[in-house]
Order: structure tokens, then sequence, then C-alpha cells
């Protein structure tokens, strides 16, 4: 079926609604919205179990909210959300579905992905391939399958970018930091700088090493570049014949594969409907179960199905990605706020940014909508972040004295996996007051006085007081959970999954396309014969050729 486009009309109205809203006398402030309603905490708030988004301490008031209701109302956000589960191409530019739900779903699930000459069943396709993905993670951990000498593998190395490494990269990391019941140590290769290939080698045993090819068309440059790396590592420690015990490949591209010379039954693959940024929970997640077990890997898909479902069924009012992709739309469209900051009170978490990153940026950093009109509104702010408290002590003050107004979104678990408990109370502590500094501030009258209690000359309080003022009425979500465990893991992921396709709706864009990742790759297997010594310059601006010419000229490799 075709995608139902948005009536241009009723969304422009709507979001001018929202700017009039943002732009009534103190439609900005936060404050005075607790002061007026003593149960404000409770009414902007939404639960799934023990997960909480509080989105209270945001400027968003009853009228405000009804308006983003409105804005749904008015994209069609409810028939979007049938849409993008029955599976139709709502991937517009490339007419494939958005299917990735279903790597998660149970193998009986009515999923159906639809394609330009029919259907597939998705659930069923996808609880195969995961079947043969476990079969393969307990043949390595029981040491059925090894190495070429015959030794159990001990590590294993995922050679990926971007999609193909970030979700994996996190979801690894969150489960196994700070854990000593893991069965297999994990490294990433990804970037195609050589560095990184010494780095992630580094102190690692070629026979013990197992190796993870991630490319669904086995063409990307960056990581057959280092897939060919890790291939000669292999190669001369245990010789040319060992390739087939060490190495996997995630992929589609089954004649390429066997070429690498990696046997079709270590070959794993996925369907179009799974974007890059989308792919952690299919073959391409493998390095997931084969580090923290399959038990962890099938609860992190638990629980990503569990907030799938929640998206599906629950009203609007208490979905708690359409409410996150709600207030994000208030932020950005209604404030003109070009930034947003995700603060994970968790070191496990430490490179969830980098993943919301890539989903938010890379799915909606889009100028166009659907029908290829330039977009009338701002679409997807700029995302940063970086471990709570580690950014108290970097940026964090811009957040609060800075010239510009930037949301964050605070994680948070009630429960740690450690035995510090004072350690974590003071993580929390930092949490939440971080938060309450944000919305509350500090005037310079109140400093005026603090100062003046503390016997401090007037003179001094005059020179100081105005640069210690802050503003306060900065905007913030917190997502408060019991524990970061791996169904925990699952939903906080899907969450912010199903929040880029709401937004993505409200804007009236493609989520699913990444057109402009595909020019840079285009430009650069352009340049990089031109790199070699003595080939002649290709047709560039003049900067370019200049900084080619100087960049081999540095290398001594001039013609």
């Amino acid at each position: 079926m075709t995608q139902a486009q948005p009536a241009p009309a009723s969304t422009r109205a709507a979001f001018a609604h929202l700017a009039a809203l943002a732009a009534r006398p103190g439609g900005t402030r936060i404050t005075p919205l607790f002061a007026a309603d003593p149960a404000r905490a409770e009414r902007f708030a939404a639960h799934l179990d023990d997960l909480t988004l509080d989105f209270s301490k945001s400027s968003i008031d009853d009228s405000a909210l009804d308006a983003l209701f409105d804005l749904a109302a008015a994209a069609d956000l409810e028939g979007f959300r049938a849409r993008l589960f029955a599976g139709e191409m709502v991937n517009v530019t490339e007419r494939r579905a958005a299917l990735h739900m279903a790597l998660r779903a149970p193998a009986g699930a009515a999923m159906r992905a639809q394609l330009p000459g029919g259907s597939e069943d998705a659930a069923a396709l996808s609880a195969h391939e995961r079947d043969r993905m476990r079969a393969f993670v307990e043949a390595v951990h029981s040491g059925r399958v090894v190495g070429a000498t015959g030794r159990r593998f001990a590590t294993v190395v995922t050679v990926g970018i971007g999609g193909s490494d970030l979700g994996p990269r996190v979801a690894t990391e969150a489960l196994s930091i700070g854990r000593s019941d893991t069965p297999m140590q994990a490294r990433f290769l990804s970037n195609v700088d050589g560095h990184a290939f010494a780095d992630t080698v580094k102190d690692l045993d070629p026979a013990t090493t197992l190796v993870l090819i991630a490319s669904k068309t086995f063409t990307t440059q960056e990581t057959m570049m280092n897939a060919a790396a890790m291939r000669g590592w292999i190669a001369d420690a245990l010789g040319e014949g060992a390739v087939a015990h060490h190495f996997a490949a995630l992929s589609t591209n089954l004649s390429a594969v066997a070429a690498f010379g990696i046997a079709s039954e270590r070959v794993f693959g996925f369907r179009d409907w799974v974007g890059g940024r989308y792919s952690l929970w299919s073959p391409v997640g493998l390095v997931i179960p084969l580090a923290v077990g399959w038990d962890r890997f099938q609860a992190m898909l638990d629980g990503a199905w569990s907030m799938d479902v929640h998206f599906r069924d629950a009203p609007l009012r208490r979905n708690l990605p359409v409410l996150l992709g709600l207030v994000g739309v208030w932020h950005t469209n209604a404030l003109g706020c070009a930034t947003q900051c995700i603060l994970a009170y968790d070191d496990r978490l430490r490179r969830f940014p980098a993943h919301l990153q890539q989903v938010e940026m890379e799915s909606n950093g889009k100028r166009v909508v659907l029908s290829g009109e330039p977009a009338e509104t701002d679409t997807c702010p700029i995302l940063f972040g970086e471990p709570g408290t580690n950014a108290q002590h970097s940026f964090m003050q811009l957040l609060h004295q800075g010239t510009r107004v930037i949301p964050v979104d605070f994680l948070l678990a009630a429960e740690p996996d450690h035995n510090r408990p004072e350690a974590h109370r003071a993580l929390a502590a930092n949490a939440f007051a971080q938060a309450e500094a944000l919305m509350r501030g500090k005037s310079e009258a109140t400093l005026r006085e603090e100062m003046a209690a503390a016997g401090m000359a007037p003179a001094e309080i005059d020179r100081l007081a105005p640069h210690r003022v802050a503003p306060g009425e900065r905007p913030s979500n917190t997502i408060l959970f019991r524990r970061l465990d791996a169904f925990t893991l699952g939903r906080l992921i899907a969450l912010y999954e199903h929040k880029v396709a709401v937004q993505g709706c409200l804007w009236g864009i493609d989520s699913f396309d990444q057109w402009g990742v595909e020019l840079g790759k285009q430009l650069a297997g352009g340049i990089l014969p031109e790199l070699t010594p003595g080939a002649p310059a290709g047709a560039h601006d003049a900067s370019t050729t200049a900084l080619i010419a100087r960049f081999k000229a540095l290398r001594h490799e001039t013609a």
C-alpha cells in the first residue's frame, strides 16, 4: 500500500498553534506550573510496569499537551502506527517496510512485511534465523564449535560500522560491564583507521578468537577493509585454512561471503525491512549472546517486544514513546531548541548516547517531507551526551548557564548491580539534583541574600552575583526504572526507536532511509584511488584538490 500523506494544512495549523502557546507570557516557564498544580508530577508522567517517564519538568501545560495531541491527530499518528505494524512500506523512498519489531516478536506473531511483489511472514523468518543463531551460540559456548587448533573460543570480534557496530556494542557493554560471569570477551572494530585495528587485536590470541563480519551487502568499504585485515591476522598466525574455522558472516551476499572463505552454515542473514540502525536485534547482534549468553539476549528481545506491544496498543495519552516524541516536538518546534542531551546515570550506558545519535539523527535528519517538498518545520535536533556524573564536570556548565536552552533526558536505575549502595545513592542524588537545578536555577536576589548572610562585602557581592546566576526554567525528562537488566535495556532502546518513528510521522518525513549517508560513501569511493602514489587527481573543487595534493606531499607520494 501507499504511505498515507499527512494533511499539510492541518499539520501547519497545529504547529502554528504550538508556537503561539509557547509565545504566551510565561509560556516557557516551568516552576509556576508546579505552584499552580500540586498534582502536576503525577499527571505529567506515564508508566509501563516499573518504568516511569516523568515529563513534568517541561513547560507543557494542559493546553500545550492538548495541542500536541491535536498535531498527532492531524498527522494521523494512529494510522501511521497501524501501517508500521502492518508491515506496510512506510519507508517510501526505498519502498520497504520498517518491521524491525518482528525481530523480537514471538514466532507466532502475525507480522507480515509488505513487498513490492507481495508479502512475507516477517515473524516466522526472524524466528527461524534466531533459532540458527541460538544453535551456533550454544555450540560455541559448549566447545562443539572450536578454532582451527581445537581450542575453545575466548574472544569474539565484531567487524562492522554504523548500525552494525553501535547497537551491538551498546548492548554488549551494558550487559557485561562489571560482570564476571560472561562466557566470552567481546571487542569491536569499526573505524578503518589502522590504529583501531592494532588496538583491537592487541593481546588477543588468534587461536581463540572468533570474528564476525557484519555487513548486509558485504561491500561496505570500511568494514571490508577491516575484514581483510582480520583475515590476514588469522591466516598469518594459523594458516589460510583457519579462515573457515574462525569467521562467521552477518550478511545476505552469499557469493561474496563464500569468496571470502566463510561456509554457508556460518552465514546469518536478515531482510531489507531491517534498517542498519535497527539491526542489533537481528543476526547483526550475534556478538551479544556470544558475549553475555543467550538467556540475556532473549530477555533483551522480550523487553523490546513488551515496549512494541505497549506502543502498538496503549492509548496515545498513556503511551510512553508517543509522549516522549511529543515532548521532543514541543522543545524542537515550539521552543526552538536545536539540541538534545542524553544523560544516563549508569556507566554501563556510556555508549547509549552514541547509539541514539545514529538512531535519531540518521532517521530524522531530513530536509524534505514525504512528497519531496522542503520541510516547513525544523526536524531532528542535534543529540549529544555522556554518563552522569562525568558530564557534570564537563558540559553541564553550558546547560545551566549558557545562552541556549538544551533539553535533557535523565536515565536512572533505582537498584544497582554492585555492592556499593552509598555510591548509588550519591549517583541518584546527583541525577535528581541536576534536573531540579536546571528547572529551579538560582536568582540574583537569592544569591545576594546568601552572600550577604555569609558576610561577603557589598562590593564583592556586586562583582560576583551576576556570574553566579543560573536562570533555571530549563526542561528535562526523567526515565526511571528498577534495574538495568537485559529486559529493561531492550525496553529502553525500543522506547527511543519508537519515539523516532513518532516524530518522523509528525514532521511528515521518511525516518527509515539515509540517502545522505550514501552520498558520503559514493564520494569516498571515488577519492580513494586518487590517494595511491602517482594516481592522477580527479575533478574536485579547488580546496579538495589542494588538500589531496598536500596529503600526498606530506607522505612523499607525489607523482
